[in-house]
């Protein structure tokens, strides 16, 4: 990942605290420490597994570069905006695989366990995608957006994606139509029945309008998961589904095969 995100780190944090503060002062409860520090946890892992794993991605991705179709430059402007908008478009399949293939779902699982929404949220990242999501880039490469260019748009994308994980920003008018918002965000992680698996975006919302995945906000949200783990362990919240897979595999419930436990949609399994 590259170096932005970690040169970001502070204005995280600051930002956290001013939310904090705005919600301690409108008198709302929506941070609970213990919570909080497992955010932080999930997150400062997730640096450091995609820290250990930065060779293999970049060597795959330099090696399907080697394959390229065309060459875009970094010095070419246009070449920025085409990769951000082709870079996004990857997030959304990767996004959507990791909510509809159970063995990619349990990589993914943590940024949704906790039942509330906030900044520190955000930060709740997986420890496993590093190594589960990689390929969902490799196209990129193949086209010819070289693999240093391809780190440096996800890491925008992430930075993006912060700032929406907010209650503060209730709507953005004509934007909701075009763009990711705290809105559209607040829909993915609901546990209600009708947001369940909706609003795959990162930066661009259009994607879930153009594959049916889009639900506007409508009724009050209930974060977290169909059934929530309630705890704050981070080794259990980062590998709890790895265990339920494990086990299934061992033992398949009633009716459910052991290829079903391990690549099934997850909906259908719970």
């Amino acid at each position: 990942m590259s170096n932005i995100i970690l040169y970001a780190i502070p204005v995280f944090i600051g930002a956290i605290l001013l939310e904090l503060a705005w919600a301690r002062h409108r008198g709302l409860d929506i941070y609970e420490g213990k919570d909080s520090a497992a955010c932080l946890a999930m997150g400062l892992g997730n640096v450091f597994a995609a820290a250990l794993v930065k060779t293999l991605t970049f060597g795959a991705l330099l090696w399907a570069y080697e394959y390229r179709v065309f060459t875009f430059e970094a010095d070419v402007w246009w070449h920025w905006v085409l990769l951000i908008v082709a870079e996004d478009f990857c997030y959304y399949w990767f996004h959507r695989g990791h909510h509809e293939v159970r063995c990619l779902w349990a990589a993914h699982v943590n940024h949704h366990s906790s039942q509330r929404f906030n900044l520190a949220v955000a930060l709740r990242q997986s420890w496993t995608t590093p190594i589960t999501g990689f390929w969902f880039w490799l196209p990129l490469a193949l086209l010819g957006f070289h693999p240093l260019m391809i780190f440096t748009a996800k890491a925008i994308s992430l930075l993006y994606q912060f700032w929406i994980h907010t209650e503060s920003i209730r709507s953005l008018g004509p934007l909701e139509w075009v763009m990711n918002t705290p809105s559209h965000h607040r829909v993915h992680h609901g546990r209600n029945p009708r947001y369940l698996d909706r609003n795959y975006a990162g930066i661009f919302i259009v994607w879930d309008r153009l594959f049916g995945s889009f639900e506007p906000e409508a009724e009050k949200v209930e974060y977290g998961l169909v059934h929530n783990i309630d705890t704050y362990n981070p080794l259990k919240i980062a590998f709890h589904e790895w265990a339920a897979i494990a086990r299934d595999l061992l033992r398949p419930p009633p009716g459910i095969s052991r290829f079903k436990a391990v690549f099934g949609r997850p909906s259908e399994l719970a």
